[in-house]
């Protein structure tokens, strides 16, 4: 008999939405700045190198690491290109420390330069753009103890992005394409799962299911796993709660959150299949002439 399941799609849908909210946890990179520690050594270049080392850095960046110029997306002129504006942008002459962080961390298209710059040289062209074409930032200069002092904060922007579903720097033609992607495997995935469980003949009438002790002990790990990942992710997300209200402020780990809260929505769709293939007496009946019928 033909299996046709008017059923599966809807729940394909659902599984889809639910495996792209714990995507967006596992992706959802925090930009609050790393808690540092002032050296007075890197607290003198940062104060004296930027003007000639920076301005170098951000025309030419360093080819002997990798570094790219920062003038190539964001102009010579931080006018703008590729990269957003850098001359006059209010975000960053209100909030220094932002553009210390992106050149650390990246975001989105731009790429992390830790590692490929020390960390004079991460300081040197941050000043360098803070105080290049016309800009004048508060403060006027970006040191280790600026950036200590404002990882013990929770800046504007942080707190956007983690009110946010979506994160910014993930837009429209991302989401399109992976959900399409997550739909069509989730819809696959359920198809295997419907074969395996019941066969790839539906036979009318009623199917008695006896299980083996592989499948108790199966069913028994898998469930204990459920309950681990779910200790776990409640763990984490009371230790990100307690973290926001501490002084520093701890930033949250939200992949592990997601990571979490995935292991406890994948194990239970495991202790489903097994218990759908090996516990769960099952009927099927023909409904009509055409070859369908419910499971």
């Amino acid at each position: 008999m033909e299996r046709n399941d008017a059923v599966m799609p809807s729940v394909a849908i659902v599984i889809a939405a639910v495996l792209w909210i714990i995507l967006l946890f596992l992706f959802n990179k925090e930009t609050a700045p790393v808690v540092v520690t002032a050296d007075p050594a890197v607290t003198a270049a940062a104060q004296k190198d930027w003007p000639t080392l920076g301005k170098q850095i951000f025309e030419n960046g360093v080819a002997a690491t990798g570094a790219s110029a920062c003038s190539g997306c964001h102009g010579l002129n931080g006018q703008g290109g590729v990269g957003p504006k850098l001359a006059g942008t209010a975000e960053i002459l209100q909030n220094p420390v932002l553009v210390h962080t992106r050149v650390v961390k990246g975001k989105g298209a731009m790429p992390a330069f830790e590692g490929s710059l020390t960390e004079a040289q991460i300081y040197a062209v941050t000043n360098y753009v803070i105080n290049s074409w016309g800009n004048k930032a508060d403060p006027p200069l970006v040191t280790p103890a600026v950036v200590a002092a404002a990882s013990a904060t929770v800046s504007p922007e942080l707190l956007k992005n983690r009110s946010r579903i979506v994160p910014e720097e993930i837009k429209l033609p991302e989401i399109t394409l992976v959900t399409f992607i997550l739909l069509c495997l989730t819809y696959g995935i359920i198809g295997l799962y419907s074969v395996w469980a019941e066969g790839e003949e539906l036979k009318p009438g009623i199917h008695k299911t006896r299980s083996t002790p592989i499948a108790m002990l199966a069913m028994i790990s898998t469930l204990i796993g459920v309950m681990v990942f779910g200790v776990l992710f409640a763990r984490q997300i009371l230790i990100d709660w307690n973290g926001w209200a501490s002084d520093p402020i701890v930033a949250p780990n939200v992949t592990a959150e997601g990571f979490y809260s995935a292991m406890v929505v994948i194990l239970l769709g495991v202790a489903a299949g097994l218990y759908k293939k090996y516990f769960m007496d099952s009927e099927v009946l023909i409904e009509d002439a055409s070859g369908e019928f419910p499971w």
